[in-house]
């Protein structure tokens, strides 16, 4: 049974946020879980593909007569035995894509927020309103808000300004995400959440529904 939990967020200027979120105490860990494994499992190909002697091209003339050459008999040269021949029980397609309901992976994404709540800073759009697309200025302006940046770092947003994305591709420890984006994997390896006031207004109407 999911509890609608609400808490205020850290911030860097005076106004504080509610985040409201549908946080279950049972069965938590499972749920995060099957869906960190959906994530990875979805980033695999799963393209590779062998040939069986079946599907192996040429092969229909059987190479030397049965008897009288003293050689071991063969039948045809797709034999998995012969160079260029089939491959026994090789990899074959295979699809990984597993199925997670809506509200499960709505209900691990919020119990994974509300776990990082002492590490989620909230801040207004025009924060990081920068002069010029350059990484030092945007280096500059977490510095002056005191982010740790030896630690990975998650920016939530509603949309993604082209000049923060820019200087955020040049920075190893931060992600930026859109918020209609946002993914468990993300939120894991994240050890400082920095999310966007309207983002936050978005994940509380999605709470609501």
């Amino acid at each position: 049974m999911a509890n609608q939990i609400e808490y205020k967020i850290k911030s860097f200027s005076k106004d504080t946020k509610t985040l409201k979120l549908s946080v279950s105490n049972s069965n938590t860990m499972h749920s995060i879980h099957k869906l960190a494994t959906k994530q990875l499992h979805e980033k695999r190909q799963g393209n590779a593909n062998s040939k069986t002697r079946s599907e192996v091209r040429g092969g229909g003339k059987k190479p030397w007569k049965q008897k009288g050459t003293g050689r071991a008999r063969a039948g045809s040269t797709r034999s998995p035995l012969w160079r260029g021949g089939g491959v026994i029980f090789g990899p074959k397609t295979k699809e990984y894509s597993k199925k997670v309901n809506k509200k499960e992976k709505h209900l691990a994404l919020c119990n994974l927020l509300y776990n990082r709540k002492d590490f989620t800073i909230s801040f207004n759009s025009s924060v990081f309103t920068l002069q010029q697309p350059k990484t030092k200025f945007f280096l500059k302006k977490l510095q002056d808000l005191n982010v740790d940046l030896t630690t990975k770092i998650l920016i939530i947003v509603t949309k993604k300004n082209l000049h923060i994305q820019r200087v955020t591709k040049n920075i190893q420890n931060i992600e930026l995400i859109c918020v209609n984006q946002l993914n468990i994997i993300a939120i894991i390896k994240a050890k400082q959440i920095l999310i966007e006031n309207d983002a936050i207004d978005i994940i509380n109407h999605l709470s609501n529904e």
